[in-house]
């Protein structure tokens, strides 16, 4: 005989974390399943940055934020490709979210300027402390966490999902009766095959993302006939180490925001570097070998933050992804790119930045619109080879504003719901620093409780 369930969640980063807590909130029994042996997903493997509007850190740092601005930051990024009732959405329960996420003891830090973002909104948060404290919710009110059990797929009965079939830690399959299910399986990005699908131009980016985040969900969802959004507009995340090395964690260093440029092989600046880093990304795979440099100075690493892994650049330092030298021809020969072209580049770049002229890509700010380009000038001088990581996917299966699978009619597929990295046309063509991690919080939390609804119905 069936297991049977209210409410029962597949994933636990944090958009199944938040679905689970909030449907055992509004009383519902809640199984939450994780294939693998621990949670977190993609989100433990993130910078850790949420983007909310209207937070009691943005007052505190005197930053003057609006819903408003918000809404105008996530269409403008996303080329108005995104569908505007999830980006409403958003926008309406993302402060109650961060509330939400507070009462149940997550700390944000000082909101730090992102792309994308028309003033600083990236809260940098601890992710795994993040996840824990939603599951610890979740039990104390009753529901279950099951580790090393992968949903397999899903059953349909009367024109609706009535629950799935899942393996647990020994292979063996069990069939669990639910009045709703929720997926939150995270993306492809572990998956060649739906890479070279779906997004074809990131096989030569570097595969990361939880391990787990093979397409399961996508693929099951599919298979019901549920619409897909956003694939085309899947970009890798510049700034990781490109080789392999101990120190590496599956997250860029973003130098280029604390003033950093961005250079080829060539010694050339090839990008305007306050750009979003999806599309820096993009810009660093067509380089040749899909390699770039980020070269800066003294003042640029003095201007680190250990709270925040992009910015967190000690830690390389010392496991030697850094070169460094007294003069940039010295630095150039340790890069092996040419010191003549590296020079001229920065020649031009310090000129321009002393002329009070925008440099040749037409950019006079550092990230998010904070903060102005400065000479690299004060050595010693270092620089950091990398390239584009795949993190996560950023498309996927389409929803509604209540989180509700959509087949390829937008009609939705009753008793299904979907949040986080397994979900597509939020983010359209674009990505704002800080909204993945927001999704996810956002709409699993919505997608618990309203399939709550419809498991009592």
């Amino acid at each position: 005989m069936a297991e049977r369930f209210d409410v029962v969640v597949a994933g636990a980063g944090l958009a199944g974390a938040s679905a689970a807590a909030a449907a055992a909130e509004q009383g519902a029994a809640v199984l939450l399943l994780e294939k693998n042996p621990t949670p977190g997903g993609s989100t433990v493997l993130s910078s850790g940055l949420n983007a909310y509007a209207g937070t009691d850190e943005q007052a505190a740092a005197g930053v003057s934020d609006s819903v408003e601005l918000l809404r105008t930051d996530l269409l403008e990024v996303g080329g108005h490709r995104n569908d505007v009732t999830l980006v409403d959405a958003y926008c309406r329960e993302q402060l109650a979210t961060y509330r939400w996420l507070r009462g149940h003891g997550v700390t944000f830090g000082p909101p730090l300027p992102g792309s994308g973002q028309s003033v600083p909104r990236s809260h940098p948060a601890d992710t795994a402390a993040m996840v824990e404290a939603l599951l610890r919710a979740a039990r104390a009110r009753g529901a279950e966490v099951r580790y090393r059990w992968a949903v397999r797929r899903l059953e349909t009965g009367g024109g609706r999902v009535t629950g799935l079939v899942a393996a647990d830690r020994d292979g063996t399959e069990h069939r669990i009766a639910a009045g709703a299910v929720v997926l939150a399986t995270g993306g492809f990005s572990r998956s060649p095959e739906l890479i070279s699908r779906f997004a074809p131009r990131m096989e030569q980016a570097i595969k990361a993302g939880g391990s787990g985040n093979t397409g399961d969900g996508l693929r099951m969802a599919c298979k019901l006939g549920a619409g897909l959004a956003d694939l085309p507009y899947v970009k890798a995340t510049f700034g990781v180490f490109p080789w392999p090395n101990p120190a590496e964690e599956g997250h860029g260093l973003l130098a280029v925001y604390k003033g950093a440029i961005a250079v080829n092989g060539h010694g050339e600046r090839f990008t305007d570097e306050s750009l979003p880093y999806k599309e820096i990304g993009d810009a660093c795979l067509a380089q040749p070998e899909g390699i770039a440099f980020q070269i800066f100075d003294a003042p640029v690493l003095a201007d680190a933050n250990p709270n925040v892994p992009i910015y967190d650049f000690e830690p390389r330092l010392r496991a030697g992804q850094f070169q460094q030298a007294g003069t940039l021809a010295e630095l150039a020969d340790l890069l092996g790119i040419p010191g003549d072209r590296l020079q001229a580049t920065v020649d031009d770049y310090n000129a321009r930045i002393a002329a009070g002229e925008p440099d040749r890509f037409g950019r006079r700010t550092l990230s998010g619109g904070v903060g102005k380009p400065r000479p690299i000038a004060t050595p010693p001088f270092y620089g950091y080879p990398c390239t584009a990581v795949l993190l996560a996917t950023y498309g996927g299966i389409t929803v509604d504003a209540e989180a509700r699978v959509l087949d390829v009619y937008g009609e939705p597929i009753a008793g299904l719901y979907a949040a986080g990295e397994v979900t597509g046309g939020f983010h359209g063509a674009g990505y704002v620093t800080g909204t993945s991690l927001g999704k996810s919080a956002v709409f699993g939390r919505i997608a618990g409780i309203t399939a709550t609804r419809e498991a009592d119905r």
